[in-house]
């Protein structure tokens, strides 16, 4: 006999979490469905450890200045004891969220769902004991699992996707192959860097091509990265790769050969629908495999939501995170309402952070929109020259017309914490009057985004729309 429950949601990662947990605060009665490790790919192999190894990446960067500051003495890399750190990390937030998950009387589910009908999921575990769950409401977040290209091979010991970076013990040898462009590689390649191992960036496009980030903002990390000997280089393509007991060859389409201890991809990933019996519910998916869903999260099967990786292209923490709590806000209030996906922020953490939110200049413009810029440097930043850390800026834009905040970036350090300024306004229109009128701690960076606000006011003519009566 099938259990009943209110909102079963699939999938432990952040949003699914976010899901389970909002739905408990707010009077549901509520079943989680994990098949693998608690806290999904974002808290086992993906935001949360690679974050760990980013702040250490970070305080072995900041040597150079070291005996300036009057502290003597270098600092080495460990891998492999920062291996263990990230693992004792992950252990800890696991726990953490298993703890709370429970103090709001959360139905933990151990095992693997598939929909029986449009309402009716049952869940298998290793054991081979199953059992029914029917939930009056049901999100999907699946999350996905790494793509590993062609003539990559699956399940080789010395080529690893990030999702056994973090869970399995790292093959002995120092000089790593990394592989893509985008924000995974992005980031391990300073990271890897920084933890001792000989990086050979390579890729078929540009770093960080598919993000809408400024000029001025790749170039400052290009800079940051080139000064610490760390460049990407560009590949027609991959025509060989051969694994053998101590080291992986790599055959390029350009001729050249490499030869290295071991290849990390950072090649992107792919929405994870395996065995979910997605027909059974009358749910669809795209050719790419994505869930498709409409503006307020439902699938083809309204009491049935997709958030996260599984459904957004993006496949960001961030964005399931705020899909979460607009899926479970549409449940309680029966509602249809939608996200402005451009006020999700978008954060790398590299050797410098770029975090940026809403439009650049070339979407206002396709969206027939005038756009104004500020700018304000950390150069000149009291907090940031007392760090040793002025590389970077503040860059807002502005409707000409309105005043509106229409975007914004941020690089430099903090540039990941700095970036909620900009999000919580209670709207665009108002954002820029709500920055100016702040009151700021002095010094702090955060003061370079009231910089930006006011010389942008005042550059413009927007005085008026900003600073008010």
């Amino acid at each position: 006999m099938a259990e009943h429950t209110d909102l079963a949601v699939i999938g432990s990662g952040p949003g699914g979490y976010r899901a389970a947990v909002l739905g408990a605060l707010r009077g549901l009665k509520v079943s989680i469905i994990e098949k693998d490790a608690w806290g999904g790919c974002c808290l086992n192999h993906g935001c949360v450890p690679k974050k760990d190894w980013h702040h250490t990446a970070r305080l072995l960067a900041a040597q150079p200045s070291f005996s300036e500051r009057g502290i003597q003495g270098a600092l080495r890399p460990d891998i492999e004891a920062a291996w263990q750190h990230q693992r004792q990390v992950v252990a800890t937030v696991q726990d953490s969220y298993a703890g709370y998950l429970a103090h709001l009387k959360v139905d933990s589910v151990q095992g693997c769902a598939r929909f029986l009908d449009a309402q009716t999921l049952e869940v298998r575990n290793d054991q081979n004991s199953s059992r029914e769950i029917h939930a009056q409401h049901i999100i999907i977040a699946t999350g996905a699992s790494a793509h590993i290209p062609s003539p990559f091979p699956e399940n080789a010991a010395r080529v690893l996707t990030t999702d056994r970076l973090f869970t399995q013990a790292l093959p002995s040898g120092r000089r790593v192959a990394l592989i893509g462009s985008g924000v995974v590689a992005t980031e391990m390649a300073f990271i890897l860097t920084q933890l001792g191992c000989e990086v050979h960036w390579l890729a078929r496009s540009p770093m960080l091509n598919r993000l809408n980030f400024s000029r001025p903002a790749r170039d400052t990390l290009i800079k940051e990265l080139t000064r610490q000997g760390i460049e990407l280089q560009r590949t027609k393509g991959f025509v060989a790769v051969k694994e053998t007991q101590n080291h992986v060859h790599i055959r390029l389409e350009e001729g050249r050969e490499l030869e290295v201890d071991w290849v990390c991809l950072g090649t992107g990933r792919k929405p994870h629908t395996q065995a979910l019996n997605l027909t059974a519910a009358g749910i669809n998916t795209d050719t790419q495999g994505f869930i498709q869903r409409d503006a307020s999260l439902r699938t083809a099967n309204r009491n049935c939501f997709a958030i996260g990786d599984v459904a957004n292209s993006l496949m960001t923490a961030n964005h399931a995170l705020a899909e979460a709590t607009l899926a479970v806000d549409n449940i309680i209030h029966e509602a249809d309402k939608s996200l402005d996906w451009q006020q999700i922020p978008m954060v790398v953490y590299s050797a410098l952070e770029l975090a940026r939110l809403g439009h650049d200049e070339d979407s206002a413009e396709d969206a027939g929109l005038e756009p104004a810029v500020g700018f304000a440097a950390f150069q000149t930043s009291p907090c940031a020259l007392g760090q040793d850390d002025i590389s970077g800026f503040v860059r807002l834009l502005a409707d000409m017309d309105s005043g509106a905040m229409l975007g914004g970036e941020i690089v430099g350090g903090s540039a990941g914490e700095l970036i909620h300024l900009l999000s919580l306004a209670p709207d665009t229109q108002s954002a820029l009057r709500w920055l100016a009128k702040g009151i700021y701690n002095h010094p702090a960076r955060a003061e370079e985004v009231l910089n930006a606000t006011e010389t942008l006011a005042n550059k413009w003519g927007l005085q008026e729309p900003i600073f008010g009566g």
